[in-house]
């Protein structure tokens, strides 16, 4: 009997942990997109921020 408790136990664990990590990953691809997206539309960006700019 606590060989099935034993068991039962390790198959219903918490697996907080996993799904933080899971998050972790998620916002630093995020973040790696948007720092790629910048170098490359960094000069268009650039120039919009200044018409804006100018024109206020």
């Amino acid at each position: 009997m606590a060989l099935i408790q034993s068991i039962s136990s390790v198959l219903n664990r918490d697996e907080e942990g996993q799904g933080l990590a899971e998050y972790a990953l998620i916002l630093a691809l995020i973040a790696i997109v948007a720092i790629i997206a910048l170098i490359f539309l960094g000069g268009q960006v650039s120039k919009i921020l200044s018409n804006v700019g100018n024109s206020v």
